[in-house]
């Protein structure tokens, strides 16, 4: 007992200097009626570095009705000390990143905050635009950023652009209390406050404008015409912007930016009376025919419309789609029919006697690539919902989801058959044997590369399948294996998802994307010019169709493949044969 009093007090000895020390350390806390002593005159104020004359009253009853209101002073000036203002430190801008870091962040990319960093006093700060002590939510009528007060805020700086805004068709609907009315932070951002001036008139068009005159809601609320932006696009200014161009006029460079007014306006620079001149910005020497001319034309509009010029295109547009249709249709059939016949007589044409792909084989390709065609169709379609692929499927997702799922397994069915067809049966065997890898192979590509090169006059000698048929094989058994156990976890993700985490299905979906687009490239770039490109075979090596090819060809491409060839001839019809048949 007495060695636990003695050890109490020499710990609390112990322990003394770290108390010490951390009471040192720790922040005074100064009450804001301390602060209030001196800012609730009203007269105190200051002149800051760019002149201007800034009060330091603050108004309890106001801070108190803020959303700072429990905020105490030091907790935002966290500078001051006691000794304040005696050290004769004046206090330091607030940082209200210790709150609001995001939204300082956005400020920091703005041209206030690059502004602020490049040394500009004048800059606006949070305090500009938000109030000091009686910074209020933006929803409230007092607040310096309620949509109804924006103008003059903004205009605090920006007098001439604000006094347009309220002349305008936007300012004058804020003013008389329409809440959707686009406000300076609706076209510039809210905190990342962005200049116009440098953005591109695509992104004018498609990021500002379009925000609300392409919203079905408010162009029925407002009574506004529906389809203004989309007859923009299709316009020649529209095209020209989408596809690249800085110089194309956007919706700015007719309408204003922010003296917006309606075309019954006389001021509106869209008045017929200053048409002539608007134009004549971009098209020096523009007269009033050419001013007269209609920039959102709707190619597919109808004939209510009373414009003759309306009624035209609306003429046009039909003639040319059945002329587009009917004679591009008789063309293509005429064409289509006229190569068939030419095909069929230059397959007949020759001495086709080497049985190439048997009938089993020829059924096993004929279903492979069809359901190949299907699930490149279906699968892009489905990842780009507004392409054209999908617009050929009638824009339906379950039509091109269910599409895709049996081509799928279709896909893996066919793969299943070849694994059993290649176990059980003779030339199955003989097949997988004859397409199986050996060293040839890479002497065989050695070669060819010198060849190719112009290094060797003389091809490698391929077996029954040389390396360009080996190196399809094994690639369309790999991507099978791939897609289809990508695919089915794809389907069954609710299933998959109970025994792993989520994000296993999101990988199987990016290896399915593109391993697809691995696929169809190599179907395009490799096998198509083998089968179909290849000046020896064009149009099409038949071998796909009936099975056959011509000796002249087996031998040049595989002349090692003799015994094969011998093997695999269609045995000769007899005379006596032929009479009885």
């Amino acid at each position: 007992m007495g060695m636990k009093r003695d050890f109490i007090p020499l710990a609390l000895a112990w322990m003394l200097p770290f108390f010490t020390a951390s009471s040192l350390a720790a922040p005074t806390l100064i009450p804001d009626n301390t602060c209030l002593d001196c800012h609730s005159e009203p007269s105190l104020s200051k002149t800051d570095a760019a002149g201007r004359e800034i009060s330091l009253f603050v108004d309890k009853a106001r801070l108190a009705a803020s959303v700072h209101a429990t905020n105490s002073c030091i907790s935002c000036h966290s500078d001051i000390t006691m000794a304040h203002p005696d050290d004769g430190k004046a206090a330091q801008r607030v940082d209200c990143a210790a709150c609001h870091q995001r939204q300082t962040d956005s400020y920091g990319a703005s041209v206030h905050g690059v502004a602020l960093k490049a040394g500009d006093p004048t800059a606006p700060t949070c305090t500009d635009c938000h109030g000091t002590h009686d910074v209020l939510p933006h929803t409230d009528p007092a607040s310096p950023l309620h949509f109804s007060k924006q103008a003059a805020t903004c205009g605090a700086c920006h007098n001439a652009e604000a006094a347009d805004v309220e002349a305008s068709v936007h300012g004058k609907a804020a003013a008389r209390g329409v809440r959707e009315a686009p406000t300076c932070t609706d076209c510039h951002s809210e905190h990342e406050i962005r200049t116009l001036k440098t953005e591109s008139g695509l992104h004018i068009s498609q990021e500002i404008c379009s925000n609300c005159h392409a919203s079905e809601r408010l162009n029925t609320k407002f009574n506004l015409p529906s389809d203004r932006v989309k007859t923009f696009f299709d316009s020649y200014h529209g095209l020209a912007a989408q596809y690249g161009s800085t110089l194309a006029a956007n919706c700015g460079s007719c309408h204003g930016y922010h003296k917006i007014l309606p075309s019954s306006d006389p001021e509106s620079t869209i008045h017929p009376s200053r048409l002539v001149q608007t134009c004549g910005q971009c098209h020096p020497g523009a007269s009033e025919k050419f001013a007269a001319g209609k920039v959102h034309v709707d190619l597919q509009a109808g004939q209510a419309g009373s414009d003759i010029s309306t009624q035209a295109i609306w003429w046009v547009r039909r003639i040319y789609l059945v002329l587009i249709f009917g004679v591009i249709g008789v063309m293509v059939l005429h064409n289509g029919l006229l190569f068939w016949r030419k095909m069929v007589a230059h397959l007949r044409a020759g001495e086709r006697t080497v049985l190439r792909m048997d009938r089993s084989q020829r059924w096993q390709h004929a279903v492979l690539a069809i359901s190949f065609v299907v699930l490149a169709v279906t699968g892009f379609a489905l990842k780009w919902p507004d392409s054209w692929l999908a617009r050929l499927m009638g824009s339906s997702e379950p039509l091109r989801r269910w599409t895709h799922r049996i081509a799928g397994v279709v896909l893996l069915l066919v793969g299943l058959y070849h694994v059993v067809y290649v176990i059980a049966s003779r030339d199955g065997r003989r097949l997988f044997r004859d397409l199986f890898p050996s060293k040839k192979d890479l002497a065989d590509i050695r070669g060819a590369a010198r060849y190719l090169l112009g290094l060797s006059r003389e091809r490698p000698k391929m077996g029954r399948f040389g390396y360009t048929e080996k190196m399809e094989y094994w690639a369309v058994a790999w991507g099978t294996i791939i897609m289809g156990v990508t695919g089915l976890m794809i389907w069954f993700k609710m299933g998959v998802t109970q025994f792993l985490p989520r994000w296993i299905v999101d990988v199987a979906l990016a290896i399915h994307y593109y391993e697809a687009i691995l696929a169809c490239l190599a179907i395009l770039v490799w096998h198509f010019y083998h089968v179909i490109f290849d000046p020896d075979v064009y149009p099409l090596n038949p071998a796909c169709w009936d099975g056959k090819v011509s000796e002249h060809w087996h031998k040049e491409e595989h002349p090692l493949d003799s015994a094969s060839q011998e093997t695999m001839k269609e045995p000769a019809i007899e005379p006596a044969q032929a009479d009885r048949s």
